[in-house]
């Protein structure tokens, strides 16, 4: 399918621009940024968008999402992206600095949900583990009690093998770093009533003891390519990493996922939200590009048409949403009503 499309077009869903920056050039161009999670699934979009729109390109560039919203967020004008891919909602910080720069017109498009996924090779050790497993072993100061020492699993939590703790993870700049801190890591740090108290009487000390992530080399920044990442794991028996569910729908023949709290990932476990890392993925439209470039509305209906069940996006991993969620996706993705800021954290 890839090989049938134009070389231009090739290059253009690939995010090979040459351009940098996210900008869209001139005309009708549509420019995207963000999560290497939503990577996969607005190029497939784009890739279509393209054969039935010839002549229009779409570039996506896999930034992360924390600096696609830097990019997204930078102004408004052809230089700049005109959606941001997005591995959790934007964040209060970013929208006002979208407004300080003219963008005031942020449209939030909910796509589905992913499964932030803890996954092994194949051959690896067949790890089961709880969110506080994972917070004891990766953070800087658990519970506040001083450096971690912990150098094993079985450091960790006894009933664990005694395999060294080696985890390739996201950056800073990642959108699931963020859900990383959310879903695993604090979620752990509070399976302690004392810190879960810390919250409420002290948010920063909270914060910097629940996510801070320790430093000497039990955990590993692995950057924003994660096919790059399933080759380091799938090679080293042993090793874990944290990526989104649909790069191990992708590659179940290297890599299998680590059970957390004794469940596994799949599609029903995150659709229903039982998996403790479902989290919901998005697209933040430039409200202010809408006139200029009326084919983004067309772009974002693509996308709904892609996403519902047994749809285009669901073969390559994500879960489409049901009942509620997917009606109020779907009008959204019709209406695309600017987000009220006043909701933002």
């Amino acid at each position: 399918m890839i090989i049938a499309l134009p070389l231009a077009a090739l290059l253009a869903a690939c995010g090979q621009s040459g351009k940098g920056g996210g900008g869209s050039g001139s005309g009708g161009d549509i420019g995207i940024v963000g999560s290497s999670t939503v990577y996969p699934f607005t190029k497939a979009v784009a890739e279509d968008f393209m054969r039935a729109n010839p002549g229009l390109r779409v570039t996506v560039e896999s930034t992360g999402t924390g600096a696609g919203m830097k990019l997204f967020c930078n102004g408004v004008g052809s230089q700049f992206p005109d959606i941001e891919d997005a591995s959790r909602a934007m964040k209060k910080s970013e929208y006002d600095q979208c407004a300080k720069n003219g963008v005031k017109q942020v449209i939030e498009v909910a796509i589905g949900i992913d499964g932030l996924t803890v996954i092994e090779a194949a051959n690896g050790p067949a790890m089961n583990l709880t969110q506080a497993d994972i917070y004891k072993a990766l953070a800087a100061n658990p519970f506040g009690k001083g450096p971690n020492t912990a150098q094993t699993w079985k450091d960790v939590n006894p009933s664990l093998p005694a395999v060294k703790i080696r985890v390739l993870g996201p950056p800073p700049t990642s959108g699931t770093r963020d859900s990383l801190a959310d879903l695993y890591l604090t979620k752990g740090c509070e399976s302690d009533p004392a810190m879960k108290a810390l919250k409420t009487t002290n948010e920063d000390k909270h914060k910097d003891i629940c996510t801070k992530i320790r430093e000497d080399g039990a955990f590993v920044e692995a950057g924003e390519n994660d096919n790059l990442l399933v080759q380091k794991v799938s090679s080293d028996p042993g090793t874990l990493g944290i990526l989104g569910y649909s790069y191990l729908e992708e590659n179940k023949d290297r890599i299998r996922p680590v059970k957390i709290a004794g469940i596994e990932p799949t599609e029903a476990t995150i659709a229903d939200l039982s998996y403790p890392g479902a989290r919901k993925l998005y697209i933040y439209v430039k409200g202010e590009h809408m006139q200029a470039k009326p084919k983004l509305r067309d772009f974002v209906a693509q996308f709904a048409k892609m996403w519902n069940k047994g749809g285009p996006l669901e073969r390559v991993g994500l879960v489409p949403f049901a009942g509620a969620d997917s009606e109020a996706a779907a009008k959204q993705a019709t209406d695309l009503n600017p987000l009220d800021p006043s909701t933002l954290k």
